[in-house]
């Protein structure tokens, strides 16, 4: 079955939480830290040396670059390396993707060494502040969740604007204002931004299919009353939650591009505001009943709360847009009601995203972008002046008070088909066998 030791937080603990992770645009709870394990201790008389070594190699170098990275993944600051000696997320990921086909031998064929050794992870959002497990399924779950970190930071870097040293602006050097003109300048930055958030998109859709696959083919592997007892990290509504949150995002980077192409029109603009909508409410709805108590777990539920009330501003817009097309007394005051309601809930969304910012750890927006950045214009000023023309061509009783229903449309994106690699070739039967025997000769002598 596995044992399960949960220890609470103390003072002395090695949880990270830095009073502050800078600029935001995609939420990433605190990283999940492995503790060392001692693989000689529990598999010295099963396994043949090189295999033994070959796993706790593998994962004592993700302990130190998760170690190294934890403290500072969270950091705006844009870097190639950090100071302890050149660890990156890239590396750090390349370095999960390694272990994990030698890691599932421990599970192939439902092998007895699952539940030889036992597993110790640093949570965040968990008030224990660490859980120890012997299963290696719980170690392939936990390995999945940090992949899916990895990426949701991976994205967030690449959605932050450059900083400079007068704000936000895109940095151009001297040399290049010489030699191109300045609208030049401007389609080389307008196709920079574009690549970015087409790669963000395929970064998110890894991360929801990391998650994904943690859902499907990893969790109904644990018994029952162990799943009940994983840390609220690993809890299925907050993966379920992570899932929907990557799939939201890459919906609004859609809808970005979207309103910046001429091609798209606005029942493709309300289509993806309504599966941002759908996504974020999802993701709302699995992680609003649970345990989230502390800085990390409390900051996740306001960040979804507030991208769900920003999602409904834009839906009802485009909604709204498209009633008003009716050119009918009824259709004319549904869009004036929608309208009504797109400015109702991009104001909340204002105070959420500053409840959300005060929240500890302390964080912040950068400027304005993409979807919002349009809509923060065009949702107060259009609301107001089809409020006001409507009022003056119908009567108060022709106009509804109450917002029309969105429409309901399914997610066209879907998380990307993450299989669970073979195990490694060193497990084959012949080796373990071979070092089964020889570690028993061993003993005898």
């Amino acid at each position: 079955m596995g044992c399960l030791v949960s220890t609470p937080q103390d003072s002395g603990g090695n949880r990270r939480r830095p009073g502050s992770i800078g600029d935001v645009s995609v939420y990433v709870p605190g990283f999940r830290i492995p503790k060392p394990v001692d693989f000689s201790l529990s598999l010295g008389d099963c396994l043949p040396k090189n295999l033994m070594e070959s796993l706790s190699a593998l994962r004592t170098r993700i302990v130190v670059m998760a170690g190294q990275e934890a403290p500072t993944v969270s950091r705006t600051r844009r870097k190639s390396a950090t100071q302890h000696g050149g660890s990156t997320l890239a590396d750090l990921h390349q370095a999960l993707e390694d272990y994990l086909p030698v890691l599932l031998g421990l599970v192939k064929d439902g092998s007895h060494l699952q539940h030889k050794v036992q597993f110790v992870w640093i949570n965040q959002e968990d008030d224990a502040e660490e859980t120890a497990i012997s299963n290696a399924w719980y170690e392939v779950l936990s390995v999945l969740h940090l992949m899916a970190m990895l990426s949701l930071s991976q994205a967030n870097l690449l959605l932050l604007p450059r900083t400079s040293a007068d704000g936000y602006q895109p940095k151009v050097s001297e040399g290049s204002c010489k030699i191109c003109s300045v609208n030049n300048s401007l389609l080389e930055l307008e196709t920079l931004l574009a690549n970015k958030r087409r790669a963000s998109i395929d970064i998110f859709l890894k991360a929801a299919g990391y998650l994904d696959c943690a859902i499907r083919n990893v969790l109904p592997q644990l018994p029952t009353p162990l799943r009940k007892d994983l840390p609220v990290d690993l809890d299925e509504g907050v993966l379920r939650a992570l899932c929907l949150q990557a799939l939201g995002q890459s919906v609004d980077i859609q809808l970005g591009m979207a309103i910046d192409s001429a091609k798209a029109t606005l029942a493709v603009k309300r289509r993806l505001a309504c599966e941002m909508v759908k996504s974020w409410q999802q993701a709302q709805d699995n992680i609003m009943n649970l345990p989230l108590a502390n800085g990390w777990g409390e900051k996740h539920r306001l960040f979804i709360k507030w991208k769900y009330v920003e999602a409904k501003a834009a839906a009802y817009y485009y909604h709204g847009l498209i009633l008003d097309e009716g050119n009918t007394e009824r259709s004319h005051g549904m869009d004036v009601a929608a309208l009504q309601a797109a400015d109702e809930f991009f104001k909340e969304s204002k105070r959420a995203c500053e409840a959300f910012n005060a929240a500890s750890p302390l964080s912040r927006n950068p400027p304005l972008w993409g979807t919002m950045k349009y809509l923060s214009d065009k949702i107060p000023k259009d609301t107001s002046s089809k409020v006001r023309i409507n009022r003056d061509l119908y009567s108060n009783e022709k106009i509804m008070e109450t917002a029309p229903t969105l429409p309901d449309f399914d997610l066209a994106l879907k998380p990307d088909d993450f299989q669970l690699p073979p195990a490694d070739s060193s497990w084959n039967e012949e080796n373990v066998v071979a070092g089964q025997a020889s570690s028993n000769r061993l003993k005898n002598e």
